[in-house]
């Protein structure tokens, strides 16, 4: 049995699942894979995102100690995005994950390189 985030799972693909039960989630980590961003960056890198779902997701994925909200002391106020470490060892999955969607594609689809 697994505890974590005042609930109980029987299998740890059930804690991921829970998680990252969605898309934006992952979109968000996606991106802060390169860097540290601001709000603004993160909602132009994920153009189809509205800013309250990123706001939620952000608020979310806070919680869940993937990543950290840093707040500077300037006028306007400056807040900054980045992954935790624990956040971080997630890159090699999303690098896998992107691979594969690539290999997904060739196979069954098309890549239309405009």
């Amino acid at each position: 049995m697994y505890y974590v985030n005042d609930k109980e799972y029987e299998c740890s693909v059930s804690v991921t699942m829970d998680i990252f039960n969605d898309r934006w989630k992952l979109a968000v980590i996606w991106y802060l894979l390169e860097n540290d961003k601001r709000f603004k960056e993160l909602s132009e890198d994920i153009n189809a995102i509205s800013q309250k779902t990123l706001t939620i997701k952000l608020k979310e994925l806070e919680e869940k100690n993937i990543i950290k909200r840093e707040v500077f002391a300037e006028v306007p106020p400056k807040v900054v995005y980045s992954l935790t470490p624990i956040g971080r060892k997630l890159k090699p999955v999303l690098k896998e994950m992107f691979e594969w969607g690539i290999q997904y594609v060739k196979e069954n689809g098309k890549i239309d390189n405009k």
